[in-house]
């Protein structure tokens, strides 16, 4: 007799944002097993990046339960969002400039700054807040009419996690927590801002959380320790696994498109990734060999390319660099089969907390199997490349080093060599989806961990060094 789960997820298709592709791939993997999957997940003023491809992509008997907590301060920033972005893409050159400026005037700032604190304490334990009830609602509701054995909320929002706690508590049923992204590590900068009493309610939000799952999955074990060392006693080792981010399917056989130039190709968001030493290694590049820097295009595909155009400009670099704006999850899927090679970037380096992600596009990289060119400090993304042998990497400090990882790739282009440049296929398949499943299986059902984990084997990043 087949088991049943219900997923909290918050962000779920057709939202084609990253925090969608990890419950996807576990739904699609999941229901080819012996478990049956319903999902929650939110209706949203506004979809950050709306992609009605990926619904093709949610197995046809999933049944997914959408909720949207009624919310008028939200109601109005969406359109306020949608407003700003269609004045910037259909702008002339430097209105991103100008709107920076007048965003940023001491005024704007200091109204804006007072209205992150107050958003800061209302909505707790994130801006997900308002979608908490009528989403605990729905969760009871599935658990009743699909006999659910486990929850599984995907985190973060860490309002998932509430919606999985609470509803626990109305049915009997145990829950996992899925930390996505590292919530309540001062990772966001909400965490920040928040005066002490809110803080101490954030805690003990989190404690609880913690202490009363049936397990908690974390991608990486510094992660795991993070927690640890931020919670003590909330959660003992035993109930820890550790399922990093992965890719669906199989990888994909290496051919080289042809074509006049080596076309390096970046997919996602820029806001908050360190890409200034990758453009200044650009500029050098363009200055030390001109021809060279004629035979590359550097292709920037995703949310934050608008405000790079002027950037390109005052570097001189706008001749071989192109940027546009998100596409469809299919639209990517093609520019990648075209690309000749990947760039990763890492988060900037003044959030804390930065070396503890590794970035969902990198496992799709993975699975599309071409050189990958990271830009990076020492971080999770660098220590998953390493793992698969990927060895141009350069350090994010450094445009010298950047240029000479970008020359190689490109004269083994030249060369015709760019297969030596590949991961490893054997070690790639690790984060197949099919893997990480029958872990996740393990903590779903309260199991000991595939990959276990032991408190103080691993130390904190030097980002959040002090904070323990």
């Amino acid at each position: 007799m087949n088991k049943s789960i219900l997923m909290i997820a918050y962000f779920f298709p057709p939202e084609g944002n990253a925090g969608s592709y990890r419950p996807l791939r576990f739904v699609r993997s999941l229901s080819q097993t012996e478990w049956d999957v319903c999902v929650v997940s939110s209706d949203p003023y506004r979809y950050e990046r709306y992609d009605q491809d990926l619904l093709t992509l949610v197995p046809q008997e999933i049944h997914v339960s959408r909720v949207r907590g009624s919310n008028v301060w939200h109601a109005i920033q969406a359109w306020r969002g949608q407003r700003l972005q269609s004045k910037l893409s259909t702008g002339s050159p430097g209105l991103s400039d100008k709107v920076s400026a007048i965003h940023n005037a001491p005024f704007r700032s200091r109204v804006r700054e007072t209205l992150r604190k107050v958003e800061a304490c209302y909505f707790l334990p994130d801006m997900a807040r308002p979608w908490i009830r009528p989403a605990v609602k729905s969760a009871v509701r599935l658990c009743a009419s699909k006999h659910s054995n486990v929850i599984l909320a995907t985190v973060g929002p860490l309002s998932s996690g509430l919606v999985a706690l609470k509803a626990s508590e109305l049915t009997g049923i145990p829950y996992v927590l899925d930390f996505r992204d590292p919530w309540g590590l001062n990772y966001y900068s909400m965490e920040h801002i928040r005066p002490k009493f809110v803080t101490r309610r954030f805690y003990r939000t989190m404690y609880r959380l913690l202490e009363r799952a049936q397990s908690v999955v974390f991608l990486f074990d510094t992660v795991a320790e993070c927690f640890q060392r931020a919670y003590p006693g909330a959660l003992d080792d035993s109930r820890i696994h550790i399922i990093p981010n992965g890719y669906d399917g199989a990888i994909e056989d290496f051919e080289v498109h042809q074509g006049e130039r080596c076309t390096i190709l970046y997919t996602g968001t820029l806001t908050t990734y360190r890409y200034d030493t990758f453009l200044q290694a650009l500029s050098l590049l363009k200055k030390t060999s001109p021809f060279q820097a004629n035979r590359i295009h550097v292709m920037f595909v995703g949310e934050g390319t608008v405000e790079l155009q002027d950037k390109l400009a005052t570097l001189g670099i706008s001749d071989f660099v192109t940027l546009r704006p998100s596409t469809s999850y299919a639209e990517i899927l093609r520019l990648q089969k075209n690309a000749h090679a990947f760039l990763i970037l890492g988060r900037e380096s003044n959030r804390k907390g930065h070396e503890l992600v590794a970035g969902a596009k990198l496992f799709g990289y993975l699975k599309a199997r071409r050189p990958i060119i990271g830009v990076l400090p020492q971080d999770e993304t660098r220590k998953v490349l390493d793992h698969v042998g990927v060895t141009t990497l350069a350090d994010v400090d450094s445009p010298e080093e950047i240029l000479r990882v970008i020359q190689q790739v490109s004269d083994s282009w030249e060369a015709g060599t760019l297969d030596t440049l590949l991961p490893n296929r054997n070690a790639c398949e690790k984060y197949s989806s099919e893997s990480q499943t029958l872990a996740l299986i393990k903590a779903l059902k309260g199991d000991t961990a595939e990959t276990s984990f032991r408190s103080g084997t691993v130390s904190p990043p030097p980002s959040l060094a002090e904070d323990f």
